[in-house]
Parts: structure tokens; C-alpha cells; sequence
């Protein structure tokens, strides 16, 4: 079973940022950014700015998560800044999705959702066919740390079984509470990406590098057990 790892840039240690992203350079999938603005969610944190100093010190590709409420004041910058994919969430972009995910391609970028708990996939029925990836909430937005929401299983469950029966080229991307208490659950439910923040990965009583091992090490357990 293939799985790929996002760690969550929020979530980092801000003083050593050379350092975690020379780390992250040897070992992840993709570099996570959230974007919040106070207003769609209760938090303010990363910016275009925060991109445009990292970009030119990475290859890996950057996943940018808009949690904003107009997220077409966003998405230019954010294409400019450096970003790869950019995730606004289904729930900003209801009366204008075709225009939006339209634009992101021709800005050459890769075009995802994200998709809060309470919000069914159904939301997203008529333009799922155009995403690049799609990522489930398994908590509510906003904050790091939150519990982690078992009704989720089925959502992540019912995509997968979207993507095998019409062939579609979406990534699964969950978002919250990705720990060694979820693991098996999440990839034996059809999750492909795994973003990784406070409960998972950055750890303040490990380093980065025997937090990362660890994590490759539950992983890996949960698969054999998946098998």
C-alpha cells in the first residue's frame, strides 16, 4: 500500500525553518500551508509571503489549504507566490466552483477542495471529475490538536469508491488528527495522503528526525495490520 506524507508548515518549529525544511526536502511528499484569515475560521497563520521565502529552498511541491471566506482574492497570489496545488474549501466556492477550479488550471496549478465534516461529498457531485485532489476534514477546521471525528471513515470510504468506480485521478488527502491512533483506520478507508501536524509528527518532547521514524514506524504497522 503507497501513501505519501504533508507535513503541516503551521505546525513546524518557526525558529529552525532551514533546518525542518532541508528535512522535509529528503523525506516528504508534499509541504502543507494553511492559509487562514480570521474570518472563515477563528486563526490567522501562514501567508504568500511565508511561501515566497521558502520556495526558491525546495522542490518538494507545495499544498496550499485556503481556509478563507473569498478565496478568489487568494488564489493569484498564492499561484504567484509559488504554490503547486492550491484547496479552497467546497464550502467558499458553491456559486462560482467551475470558474474557480478553471482558473487554477490556467495558472498551471493543480486544483483541490477541501471538504469540512459536516459537509457531505454530494456537495461537490458536479465538478468532482475537474479536482487534482480532494481533501477530507477529520476535524473541524481552525486549530491544531482537535479530536479526531470517527463519522469521517465513511466520507473517506464513499470517495474511494467514487474514484475506482469512474476512474478518477483525485488524490485522498485527510486532514486532522493523522496519529498512530488513526492510521490504520484512515489508509484502510481509502486515504492516500496524509497530512501530518501536532498529534502526528511534530512533537515537542522528540526531534524531527526520531518523530519522523516513529511515524514511518506506526505507519508501516498499521499497513501490515491493513494486510
Amino acid at each position: 500500500m503507497q501513501y505519501k506524507i504533508s507535513p503541516s508548515l503551521m505546525c513546524m518549529d518557526l525558529i529552525n525553518i532551514k533546518e525542518q525544511l532541508t528535512f522535509f526536502n529528503q523525506h516528504a511528499d508534499f509541504l502543507h500551508v494553511d492559509i487562514m484569515d480570521g474570518h472563515f475560521v477563528k486563526n490567522i497563520t501562514l501567508s504568500a509571503f511565508f511561501i515566497e521565502q521558502i520556495k526558491p529552498h525546495t522542490s518538494i511541491p507545495i499544498d496550499v489549504h485556503l481556509m478563507v471566506e473569498h478565496p478568489t482574492d487568494f488564489i493569484d497570489q498564492m499561484a504567484n507566490a509559488g504554490a503547486d496545488f492550491i484547496c479552497p474549501h467546497a464550502e467558499t466556492i458553491n456559486t462560482n466552483a467551475f470558474r474557480v477550479i478553471n482558473h487554477i488550471h490556467q495558472l498551471n496549478k493543480k486544483a483541490g477542495v477541501v471538504i469540512n465534516p459536516a459537509t457531505p461529498i454530494e456537495y461537490i457531485s458536479e465538478y468532482i471529475h475537474l479536482l487534482d485532489k480532494i481533501t477530507i476534514m477529520t476535524v473541524d477546521p481552525g486549530y491544531a490538536g482537535q479530536p479526531f471525528i470517527p463519522e469521517m471513515l465513511q466520507k473517506i470510504r464513499k470517495l474511494a469508491e467514487l474514484k475506482k468506480r469512474n476512474s478518477y485521478k483525485f488524490l485522498i488527502e485527510v486532514d486532522g488528527s493523522c496519529n498512530a491512533n488513526t492510521y490504520y483506520q484512515l489508509l484502510s478507508s481509502g486515504a492516500e495522503v496524509l497530512i501530518m501536524g501536532s498529534s502526528g509528527l511534530f512533537k515537542k518532547n522528540l526531534s524531527l528526525d526520531e518523530a519522523w521514524k516513529k511515524m514511518t514506524v506506526d505507519i508501516n504497522n498499521a499497513i501490515q495490520t491493513i494486510k
